[in-house]
Order: structure tokens, then C-alpha cells, then sequence
């Protein structure tokens, strides 16, 4: 069972600072839900950038899972928010002896997943960049086994060109919000057409707000 609601069960293997760290999050979680639940829809869109807007833990648990079954090494993570997927992916990259690269355009979002990063014991496994990730992408060597896009929808597509020349054969990218929110229909639409466009294996998982699992053939 799982009343902390923080996506975890006694067989996950992860340890209780993880855990503790993924607790503090579900209860900020649950927090804003109450919050935005209580506003007229699109009503706190000037203050998103207070807000955790989480992949959430059903996303965060297959991210994990995915990443550990991949046996990814290097980690590309676009969109850092307030570190909660930042801590799924460490804690993956801890168990396969890899690193997670991690980005995001506000300094002081950096600085709060810093933190929880260090309280969860995995600091080490993470490098952070702070600035735009257009700018900060060209300078990222790869190849990346594993990566994240998860930062403002406009941006999909244009990360998702830079990222494929680093991406390894046969790496995985994972798109957020394909399905949810609606607002963002457009932009999702946008990016699944062009990860097919470009040659990707792919297919749209309808966890969380869904995600579009990509993989880069081994031959391309």
C-alpha cells in the first residue's frame, strides 16, 4: 500500500531518504491539486511557475523503471520544474552506475531541487545546468540513452531536433502531456507528428497526463 500516495510500495527497492523526499513532494502535490481545484480553470496561469506541475507518480515510477530496465547510463532530463522526475531519474541513474544531466531556465527551481536532491542522497548523480535549453543543448555532447522532455510545450519540437543527434542507438526519449492538459493539444500534436517524422519507434502510453515513448532504431 501506498498512503503517502508518492507512487512507492515495500518492494521498490529505494531507500527511506528517496522515499522521505518523494513524500514531501506528494504532500505539496496534494496541496496545489486543492488549490487549482478551488480556482476557475486558467485563473492561476500568471502564477504557474510557483506550482510544481509534476509528471506524477505513476509517470515518475515507469520513468524509473524504464531508465533502470534500459540500463541507462547517461540521463538528459529538459525541464527540471522543482527536481520531482529529477529524483525518479537519479535514483534510477544510482542503480545502473549513470548520471542524469539535468536543465532548467529558473535558478531558483534549480536551487529548490538542489536541495531535494541532497536531502534524497543523490546530489552526486545529478549535473545541473540553469539557463535556456536551446542555448544549452549544442553544448551537450551526449550520446544520451535515456531522455526527458518536460518544459514549456513550445519548445517540444525544437528540443526534440537537437536532442536526436545525441541521442545513442537505440536511447529512448519520453514526451509529458501528450494526452492532458487540453490546452496544450496543439503542441502535443505537433511533437508526436514530428518523432515520426524523424524515423522514431513510438507510441503514446496513456499514464499520467501520457506520454510518447520514442526509441531511436539501432540501425539510424
Amino acid at each position: 500500500m501506498d498512503p503517502e500516495g508518492n507512487g512507492l510500495d515495500d518492494g521498490d527497492g529505494m531507500d527511506d531518504a528517496v522515499r522521505g523526499v518523494l513524500a514531501e513532494y506528494a504532500r505539496r502535490i496534494e496541496a496545489e491539486d486543492a488549490l487549482m481545484a478551488s480556482h476557475a480553470p486558467g485563473s492561476l496561469m500568471a502564477r504557474r511557475d510557483e506550482f510544481l506541475l509534476p509528471v506524477g507518480p505513476d509517470t515518475g515510477r515507469v520513468l524509473n523503471i524504464l531508465a533502470k530496465g534500459a540500463r541507462a547510463k547517461s540521463i538528459l532530463e529538459l525541464g527540471t520544474s522543482y527536481g520531482y522526475s529529477t529524483v525518479w531519474l537519479a535514483e534510477a541513474a544510482r542503480q545502473t552506475g549513470g548520471r542524469v544531466v539535468s536543465l532548467e531556465l529558473a535558478d531558483y527551481k534549480a536551487q529548490y531541487a538542489g536541495d531535494a536532491l541532497a536531502r534524497a542522497g543523490l546530489a552526486d548523480f545529478v549535473t545541473r545546468h540553469v539557463g535556456d535549453a536551446l542555448a544549452t543543448l549544442p553544448t551537450l555532447p551526449g550520446p544520451f540513452d535515456f531522455v526527458l522532455i518536460d518544459l514549456w510545450k513550445e519548445l517540444y519540437v525544437p528540443c526534440l531536433e537537437l536532442v536526436l543527434p545525441r541521442l545513442a542507438r537505440g536511447g529512448f526519449v519520453a514526451a509529458d502531456n501528450m494526452i492532458l492538459p487540453e490546452q496544450w493539444h496543439v503542441e502535443a500534436t505537433a511533437y508526436r507528428k514530428r518523432v515520426r517524422e524523424l524515423g522514431l519507434d513510438t507510441v503514446l502510453l496513456p499514464i499520467g497526463s501520457g506520454i510518447e515513448l520514442s526509441r531511436r532504431p539501432n540501425g539510424s
